[in-house]
């Protein structure tokens, strides 16, 4: 019997991705993003087709939603693809694709002949209830800032559609996973687990509060509105978040706790003199090109606590976040994986958080790692292709299978040449290669040769990545400069070893 179909936007986004793990073993997926599936770390599955498409690209989208549909009928859209951030700007990206893209989306899944729209709202997208007050599913989608505009519009474009499918309508809380992956937070654990001067301050009483809901409930929220679709409301809200608010008070005072192994105790600065402290750092930041996190507009929202209410939709759906992923709880987690693995943890918040400012080499680093495979291929088309038995004559003696771990291994080798900025890792394991390579009968030439073809493959692959574009002196820096002085070193170890060879002939045939 043929899999239900789905379509999902946003596949390489946070929840996107995630999901994709759930749903591919019971549907046949066409995952919509703007990323390639490799670059975004999406799963691979035989029941995902993926389409790299913006959704603001309507001819782009028409055609990969016309082949999706030539090939079956669909039974529900998942719309989880927006735009966010959080500089305040009026970015004209938020209604190109929060809105036009919406529109674009909506459009074409009349088309599909689905029996639900599953729209990816917020909780943010309100307006912060009155002191004491809640959020539940019966609030309006009022928030004044760009992001709840948008969201707005959107949750009011889906009555349109209603004569074509039912909708719902799904309000996140913010989303964490256990290494972060929600900004404000991230800034929040990077400011308070450091040595830096502000490490200690929390804005007025440290009781601005927003409810946070794990990556792992909002996978089964999602999929327990999959199973409950038919028993939903067309344009029914559901609020896929814990009950009350989480302050940054009780943020810190966990946070420090698991870190640091005891209490530490936090510096309120009185909420009138807030405001005018963001507002001179964010200038000092725009005049010296690196503007903080924190912005001016965020002041105002300083002791609010966004309290919900999510009684109504756990009795809808049987569904409630579950205790062990509640963010007090997984706080221990998170700074687990901060101390443990910090270069993944940056990895992943750099992800999340596009315009925090991280070291070019852990960036050359994570797209080594992402093109690795694509690296390796590359590599061994080079060193065995048409050329090959010129260029690189006793690497044609390697096997296969020999071929790929040795490259495994010199691109191991550089990638933490790169990582930690220290080239001795790489220049170390090049001299002991050299004396293999020697004692196999190869050519200095041919070695050194292999190195700079090393080179050459990673920025050819590299350079297909937008990101490069702004990284080409760092790419000589940190990879072109090491491996040349590796073929130095190895050139060195050959002239050593022949000579030790010609002495020892010498000796013999006195």
């Amino acid at each position: 019997m043929p899999l239900p179909r789905l379509v999902l936007t946003g596949s390489s986004g946070f929840v996107g991705r995630h999901l994709l793990v759930e749903l591919c073993d019971e549907w046949e997926v066409l995952g919509i993003a703007r990323e390639s599936q490799v670059r975004s770390g999406s799963p691979s599955h035989p029941n995902l087709t993926w389409r790299q498409v913006d959704i603001g690209d309507r001819p782009h989208l028409t055609q990969v939603l016309d082949e999706w549909r030539a090939r079956g009928p669909t039974k529900v859209l998942i719309h989880l693809a927006a735009h966010y951030d959080f500089t305040g700007d009026e970015d004209p990206e938020y209604y190109r694709t929060n809105v036009q893209g919406l529109r674009n989306v909506l459009d074409l899944a009349r088309g599909l002949g689905i029996d639900r729209f599953v729209f990816s709202s917020s909780t943010a997208a309100s307006s912060l209830p009155a002191p004491g007050g809640v959020l539940d599913e019966t609030s309006r989608p009022d928030g004044d800032h760009i992001y709840a505009r948008t969201k707005r519009l959107g949750e009011e474009m889906l009555a349109e559609y209603r004569s074509f499918f039912p909708s719902v309508v799904v309000r996140f809380a913010a989303m964490f996973s256990d290494w972060c992956e929600y900004p404000p937070l991230f800034v929040f654990l990077s400011t308070w687990l450091s040595d830096s001067w502000n490490r200690s301050i929390l804005g007025g009483r440290g009781l601005s509060a927003i409810p946070y809901l794990h990556v792992r409930d909002a996978v089964s929220f999602l999929l327990r509105v999959l199973d409950r679709r038919s028993e939903l409301e067309p344009g029914e809200v559901l609020l896929a978040s814990p009950d009350g608010a989480v302050s940054h008070r009780q943020l810190f005072e966990a946070a420090t706790h698991h870190y640091f192994g005891g209490h530490r105790k936090p510096l309120l600065m009185p909420k009138a003199l807030c405001g005018p402290g963001m507002w001179v750092r964010d200038v000092a930041g725009r005049l010296t090109g690196e503007r903080p996190f924190e912005r001016p507009w965020m002041a105002r929202y300083i002791d609010q606590a966004m309290t919900m209410d999510a009684s109504r939709t756990r009795a809808r759906l049987g569904w409630a976040p579950r205790e062990r992923l509640e963010i007090l709880r997984r706080l221990p987690f998170l700074v687990e994986n901060l101390k443990s693995d910090p270069l993944e943890w940056n990895r992943r918040n750099r992800a999340a958080m596009k315009r925090v400012r991280v070291p070019s080499h852990l960036i050359l680093y994570n797209l080594l790692e992402t093109y690795e495979e694509e690296i390796i291929v590359a590599y061994s088309r080079l060193l065995l292709g048409p050329q090959g038995p010129v260029r690189f004559k006793s690497y044609q003696r390697i096997a296969p299978d020999d071929h790929e771990w040795n490259h495994r291994v010199v691109l191991g080798h550089l990638k933490d040449a790169v990582r930690t900025r220290d080239r001795n890792i790489l220049l170390a394991y090049c001299r002991s290669l050299a004396e293999r390579r020697f004692a196999q009968g190869f050519e200095a030439n041919e070695l050194c040769s292999a190195l700079e073809a090393l080179n050459l493959v990673c920025f050819r692959v590299l350079r297909k990545d937008p990101v490069t574009r702004e990284l080409r002196q760092e790419m000589v820096d940190l990879i072109t400069a090491p491996l040349r002085y590796a073929c130095d070193e190895s050139q060195e170890v050959f002239d050593r070893l022949a000579e030790a060879r010609r002495r020892r002939e010498l000796r013999a045939g006195r």
